[in-house]
């Protein structure tokens, strides 16, 4: 009878609300760019292109799908389960999705037994919770490792993120900070924060280059 595995203890770090803000604000606007005049320091503008707009901020609470396939969503969405010392759920999910992108069958053995020491096997660094029935399958897929080798557990994962942790994220700072429109007030819808995890409240969780 297979019962469920427990989760080994995430490794245990913590910022601060302003640490983490900024740090949020970095992963979001990797892709602008803020060059500065070697001569005066100004800032240059970037263009409104390259922005985050409320509409693809909101198309993240229609699912989990559509927020992890936008590269700033995954982004938002890996610094709020960082903050909740559980990335290793996203790290994992991700992994799989590049090594399926694999092309060369000599690399397949080598990146699986990657992906299974660090977050699978009993002394994995970042081991996620699978259920037993799972994790054995899964190690027996690393015998003959193929690109569909680690699909059941990420399926699972990726359920067991959208049931809980996802649900969370679309009721915190991490969210709620990116959807309010530009200039809104402070009133209650705009103002739900994270108890744990608070932000000031005229503060916008995208920083901008100064």
């Amino acid at each position: 009878e297979c019962k469920a595995a427990s989760s080994s203890p995430p490794g245990f770090f913590s910022f601060s609300a302003k640490d983490m803000k900024h740090r949020l604000g970095f992963l979001l606007q990797k892709s602008d760019s803020c060059d500065y005049s070697s001569s005066q320091g100004k800032k240059e503008k970037i263009s409104s292109s390259q922005r985050l707009s409320q509409e693809e901020v909101r198309k993240w609470a229609d699912s989990l799908e559509n927020l992890i396939h936008h590269d700033r969503g995954l982004a938002a969405f890996r610094a709020f389960l960082k903050s909740e010392y559980s990335e290793e759920n996203i790290e994992f999910w991700v992994s799989c999705e590049e090594y399926k992108k694999t092309k060369s069958p000599a690399k397949l053995s080598p990146k699986a037994r990657k992906i299974y020491d660090e977050f699978i096997s009993v002394q994995a660094t970042k081991e996620v919770n699978l259920d037993s029935c799972t994790r054995e399958k899964t190690s027996h897929n690393m015998l003959e490792p193929t690109l569909s080798c680690f699909d059941e557990a990420q399926r699972k994962i990726f359920t067991l993120m959208e049931k809980d942790s996802y649900r969370r994220f679309l009721k915190s700072p991490y969210y709620l900070d990116l959807v309010s429109p530009p200039g809104a007030g402070c009133g209650p819808e705009n103002c739900k924060r994270n108890h744990t995890h608070s932000l000031d409240c005229n503060s916008n969780i995208i920083s901008q280059c100064a």
